[in-house]
């Protein structure tokens, strides 16, 4: 039989956290490993213990949920960050995926999606929460977000051009990374929005996580 997904739990909130912990370690492929109450307390558990996955949750004393995610991948690149939060703005899911996190849930998930959230961390599937995506994507055409496509409209460098938009990069330094003018970024930056009718680049970056242009990880 496989070894348990080992997991830990950063959450400031004594009874999320033993909630998290009663039901996933009810599941037998999952095995709740450590707990931390802050962000500082949860990157030393994390490079003590060296979990498969670990559940952040954004606003924490001390060091928030962005930069713990930011530190547990920097000195745990083999463990995995699943946030876990009530925030479901644009700005606080791409500063999330920035930092380093894979899957982007909200507080108001069932038990039994957290965990199978969980599994799909632990293997490199990234998971997103459906009202969060839908309060991004919704906007675009008047189509639910998980069915909304388009992108085989774009040329390979408007790809490249949206992967460093989701990255969070300026226009100058996208010219400076594909060697091309700041007005012809500009141009491409356009041209896709036209093409996949968005109307901003938050909303490009999210659509790329969400239909796996980026990696969320990198």
């Amino acid at each position: 039989m496989a070894e348990p997904i080992r997991v830990c739990i950063a959450d400031d909130h004594t009874v999320v956290r033993q909630g998290l912990r009663v039901f996933l370690s009810s599941q037998p492929d999952l095995q709740v490993i450590g707990e931390a109450g802050d962000g500082t307390e949860a990157v030393a558990m994390a490079r003590a213990l060296r979990p498969d996955v670990v559940l952040v949750d954004l606003m924490m004393p001390g060091t928030d949920g962005f930069e713990t995610t930011r530190q547990i991948r920097q000195h745990c690149p083999d463990t995995t960050v699943v946030v876990l939060t009530s925030f479901s703005t644009e700005g606080h899911v791409l500063r999330a995926l920035r930092a380093g996190a894979l899957s982007y849930l909200l507080k108001d998930a069932d038990a039994v999606e957290i965990a199978q959230a969980v599994r799909k961390a632990a293997r490199g599937e990234p998971v997103i929460a459906h009202a969060v995506a839908a309060k991004a994507m919704g906007r675009l055409t008047g189509r639910p977000a998980d069915r909304y496509t388009g992108l085989g409209q774009l040329t390979n460098r408007e790809l490249e051009v949206l992967r460093l938009i989701a990255d969070g990069l300026s226009n100058a330094i996208i010219a400076e990374r594909l060697v091309i003018s700041e007005g012809t970024v500009k141009t491409h930056v356009n041209s896709l929005l036209g093409k996949l009718h968005l109307t901003d680049r938050t909303q490009a970056a999210v659509l790329a996580w969400r239909e796996g242009v980026i990696d969320p990880t990198d």
